[in-house]
């Protein structure tokens, strides 16, 4: 079981530090130590590269500070002093500090200089490894560094490398791994070709690797450039894009096509606009991200109290002088109308002791659990109200000693559930918990990204969130797919001029995300059938090939 952090000792009056791993770029490579060092920072100090990485499992209150100087041409040896400094003063403060950098602290230069500077100021410090760029960047490209042979395998930073480390690899017929940058890795190649590597031996190019902008192209030392060019990659605005480069007969390169398992994800890359809250979106959010997309949640409603509160006091007072038999939550917001009224009186989770309580779906029942309370049914299948009506018991007089069931919802839900309690028996409290209003319009740039096709799907839920999404930010972009989650929605959308793509083969947002990876992988695979290029739907608008950079 892993330590809280009530279960550390105080930090030591001269502080403590731990340089941490935060690996190449996907946050599911952090590993369980790293989390639980970030769980109980006091200071955080992290890479610009990584900071989003780890700044999510650092604890509420920590005390981030970037190392990112503002003057684009400051050196990196001016960063790493001023991430030095930062580390110091805080330790000598007292302080609890995580420094976080890219890979592993073990291959970082000035992570050993920081290490050793603790040492001469006499404060403690530990090192949480971290996947190695080098190492995981490959891996993530389909590049395994070794096949049966046992292959040597060489690693080099391009940027300090001499003369004599490359004439050294040069001449050796194993594996090269080369931490480059965009903007050199064809200078990099004529470095190992001079050093006696033949010009036709296979290589690799990654650029972000391990993340959804990964893109990786096979070449050869004397063709790279030459491929880079006619793919038309473009260096990053801010220069200095970081690369990695894998050289040589054994590195499986030639069969990287067949052993590229995270490129080739149903949607890899594609940004997703999800009508919900971040809240709301959660399991869907992290389902779109195992196919390899980028959601991006956008609200569409919002919700606001009961304009009459009178009949939702009457039922929460109800509630506590034992009324109901049942109480029916269908959703998140509310679970949160019933907390919100029982803070309001001075009640508690243990309100609920003798009432059955059902919730409509995984997510609003965690909402329950979250409040101390912990449902007796949820949906054994479809999380839907016709779902829970499925595993809901009829009304039996001699077990069920109230016949009535407690139900808070929106303003504008249907009548599903409603009527099916009544027609198994049940007296139904239909009260009104909270109102849905169109929520106010997202960011100017997300709004330009919807109407200009900057995103690649985006997933309609119900009616109402393909009127409030166009009502807010206007009409998606012809090329942006359309996903809705049944033919009412599918319906409501072509009333409001959008051709639909993909739906659902059940009312269930699961199910609708399942349905959009399925359509994904058929568009890459006619692509790849024909021979064509695999692109993202957003990247067919007019002029979105001329505005690509190597990291999009």
């Amino acid at each position: 079981m892993s330590p809280t952090a009530s279960e550390y000792p105080a930090a030591p009056a001269t502080g403590h530090v731990t340089f941490l791993g935060a690996g190449p770029g996907d946050p599911g490579l952090l590993t369980l130590r790293a989390v639980e060092a970030l769980a109980i920072a006091d200071v955080l100090i992290a890479e610009p590269d990584v900071l989003e990485v780890v700044r999510t499992h650092a604890r509420e209150g920590v005390a981030v500070q970037g190392t990112a100087l503002p003057d684009a041409a400051a050196t990196d040896a001016a960063a790493a002093a001023v991430a030095a400094n930062l580390v110091m003063a805080s330790a000598r403060g007292g302080k609890r500090v995580v420094r976080a950098v890219t890979g592993d602290p073990g291959l970082d230069a000035n992570a050993a200089e920081e290490m050793l500077a603790c040492v001469s100021a006499g404060i403690p410090f530990e090192v949480v490894p971290g996947v190695a760029t080098a190492v995981g960047v490959p891996a993530y490209a389909g590049v395994p560094l070794r096949d049966g042979s046992g292959a040597d395998v060489r690693f080099v930073d391009a940027r300090t490398a001499s003369e004599r480390c490359w004439s050294e690899v040069g001449a050796s017929d194993g594996t090269v791994v080369v931490s480059t940058t965009l903007e050199t890795v064809a200078a990099a190649a004529g470095e190992l070709v001079s050093a006696g590597r033949k010009p036709d031996t296979p290589m690799t190019v990654t650029v972000a690797g391990t993340t959804t902008r990964q893109r990786t192209w096979n070449a050869t030392l004397g063709s790279v450039a030459q491929v880079l060019k006619q793919a038309k990659v473009l260096p990053s605005p801010e220069g200095h894009q970081p690369v990695i480069a894998v050289v040589g007969e054994r590195s499986s390169a030639a069969r990287r096509e067949e052993l590229s398992w995270f490129e080739s994800k149903p949607l890899f890359g594609w940004r997703v606009l999800v009508p919900r809250t971040k809240e709301q979106a959660a399991s869907l959010s992290d389902q779109l991200v195992s196919y390899g997309a980028v959601p991006h949640e956008v609200p569409t409603i919002a919700v606001e109290p009961p304009r009459t509160p009178q009949q939702m006091e009457r039922a929460v007072k109800g509630l506590v002088t034992g009324r109901y038999e049942w109480i029916a939550f269908t959703s998140v917001n509310a679970v949160k109308a019933v907390r919100e009224k029982f803070e309001e009186y001075g009640l508690d989770a243990r309100a609920f002791a003798g009432i059955k309580v059902a919730a409509v779906g995984e997510q609003t029942a965690k909402a329950l659990i979250a409040f101390g309370v912990k449902p007796d049914l949820v949906p054994s299948g479809e999380q839907s109200a016709a779902g829970l009506l499925e595993d809901w018991p009829p009304y039996d007089p001699v077990f069920d000693p109230i016949d009535r069931v407690f139900l808070p919802r929106a303003d504008i839900a249907t009548e599903t559930l409603v009527a099916g309690l009544i027609d198994l028996g049940w007296e139904v409290d239909d009260v009104t918990a909270y109102r849905t209003v169109r929520a106010s319009p997202p960011p100017a740039d997300t709004r330009e990204a919807i109407k200009g096709g900057g995103f690649d799907a985006v997933l309609f839920t119900s009616s109402s969130t393909v009127r409030n999404l166009v009502g807010i930010a206007g009409k998606p972009h012809n090329v942006t797919v359309i996903a809705c989650i049944g033919p009412a929605t599918a319906k409501t959308a072509e009333e409001h001029g959008l051709r639909v793509d993909v739906m659902a083969p059940e009312p269930s947002v699961h199910k609708l995300a399942e349905a959009l990876a399925e359509f994904g992988a058929s568009r890459r695979a006619a692509a790849l059938e024909a021979g064509d290029p695999v692109t993202r739907p957003s990247e067919r608008r007019p002029g979105a090939r001329r505005r690509r950079v190597a990291t999009q």
